[in-house]
């Protein structure tokens, strides 16, 4: 990991973090989920970078070494978009491919549609781009579903503020490795889902952890409970949500998200395609949610396939 390089800029009054690398004349943004940061991007960003594309991986406002904003609990996905176009801007970059994981799928979408002209093609892992109406995930799921609890202010906090950040990012990479959504009962919360003496993932490194805890012991959780899980009641005012650029979904078979309420047939069905003709949609048969640090080099090889079929 040690030729990423890293920088900060400064726009829209806070300092961003960026990693790069590469110096090719493409640029390939990658846009990260929760609980990650750009280190999530490590193994693609060195592949890509490899065959000739620049890459960037930023920080969200609120995320890993990025500045926290004066009011996270104010921050929205549109706040996000407008960081990227600023970001972008400023280091010149006109047009960009865009790759993104779990909830980083709404903004990069929302950039495909607010600003059509600055993306090329988007790829997205482990969630599909969804109609933009105010959404009620939980409705027809427990009280217990994480998305309904982390969605209460305060309630994860209190949650997440019984152990280190590091213990956090453990139990939400082991949760979420699995194929079924996080549900606590009435008398739990989400962090007890999970046994202390259970392992992480196989393809997850105690020093892979030991990076995210300490990114995330920076940063807090505060604005990362704000955007996504607290957000998604949000109001684009988008007219026309069709995309029109290339896309590539890359679903891991074993992926919770497949147990959302219809999400299987949207995707499986075509109905995906409805809001994205030009979409094609890739499953990975014993993948997980975090398919991009569990099978990189497969991984690698289909945003590669992609990228050089679309440039």
């Amino acid at each position: 990991m040690e030729q990423i390089q890293h920088k900060f800029v400064t726009v829209r009054g806070l300092k961003f973090h960026i990693a790069e690398l590469g110096n090719g004349s493409i640029v390939v943004l990658f846009l990260h989920g929760f609980p990650e940061i750009w280190y999530s991007w490590r193994h693609q960003m060195i592949a890509v970078a490899n065959a000739g594309f620049r890459t960037l991986a930023p920080d969200y406002r609120g995320y890993g070494l990025s500045d926290i904003p004066s009011e996270p609990e104010k921050a929205t996905f549109v706040d996000i978009v407008t960081d990227l176009v600023a970001i972008l801007d400023h280091l010149g970059v006109t047009k960009v491919f865009v790759v993104a994981k779990d909830f980083g799928a709404r903004p990069a979408y929302l950039l495909t549609l607010l600003h059509p002209d600055r993306v090329s093609g988007i790829i997205t892992l482990g969630v599909p781009h969804v109609p933009l109406e105010p959404q009620k995930r939980g409705e027809s799921l427990p009280e217990g579903f994480y998305i309904s609890r982390w969605s209460e202010p305060g309630r994860a906090e209190a949650d997440f503020g019984r152990f280190d950040a590091k213990t956090v990012v453990r139990n939400i990479y082991i949760l979420f490795s699995r194929s079924e959504i996080p549900i606590a009962a009435e008398n739990q919360e989400i962090m007890d889902l999970v046994d202390p003496s259970i392992p992480l993932p196989p393809w997850f490194t105690e020093e892979d952890l030991a990076t995210y805890g300490a990114l995330y012991e920076k940063s807090g959780f505060k604005t990362a409970l704000q955007v996504p899980y607290r957000s998604f009641a949000e109001d684009f005012g988008i007219a026309d949500p069709i995309v029109k650029v290339p896309a590539l979904l890359i679903m891991g078979c074993k992926d919770y998200v497949f147990k959302f309420h219809g999400m299987e047939e949207y995707i499986k069905f075509g109905k995906a395609k409805e809001l994205v003709p030009n979409l094609d949609v890739i499953y990975l048969p014993e993948g997980t949610h975090f398919v991009q640090e569990q099978s990189p080099e497969l991984v690698n090889e289909l945003i590669l396939d992609f990228l050089q079929g679309h440039v």
